[in-house]
């Protein structure tokens, strides 16, 4: 993942589930267990990506980067420095993880509209 892409990718998970759900009987419960297990991958594998975590090497030479954390920042279109990333690249990095969650929840709640 990314992140230039991780975000559409939550929302649009976001907006299938709450779609396939849409009908259902209301469960907060599963609307939690399934919004944790859709985080837990995302950010398993982008802090993976970023932290340059060796299982996560084929991930970033598929996508041809120099690794995941030139994969996160970059994604190939972009050409931040990501071989001595400072403080505040890490602090910004860590504020776009932050949101991941609110990406899925803006997608869900547009499914359900």
């Amino acid at each position: 993942m990314s992140f230039l892409i991780d975000p559409p990718l939550l929302y649009g998970a976001g907006s299938a589930y709450g779609r396939a759900t849409r009908d259902a009987d209301p469960s907060r419960a599963r609307d939690v267990a399934a919004g944790a297990a859709c985080m837990a991958v995302f950010w398993g594998i982008s802090v993976g990506l970023y932290l340059d975590r060796g299982w996560t090497r084929p991930v970033w030479r598929m996508c041809r980067a120099g690794s995941g954390r030139d994969w996160m920042l970059n994604s190939g279109v972009f050409g931040f420095e990501w071989r001595s990333s400072s403080a505040r690249t890490h602090a910004i990095a860590a504020a776009i993880f932050v949101t991941y969650p609110m990406w899925l929840w803006l997608g869900v709640r547009q499914a359900r509209r």
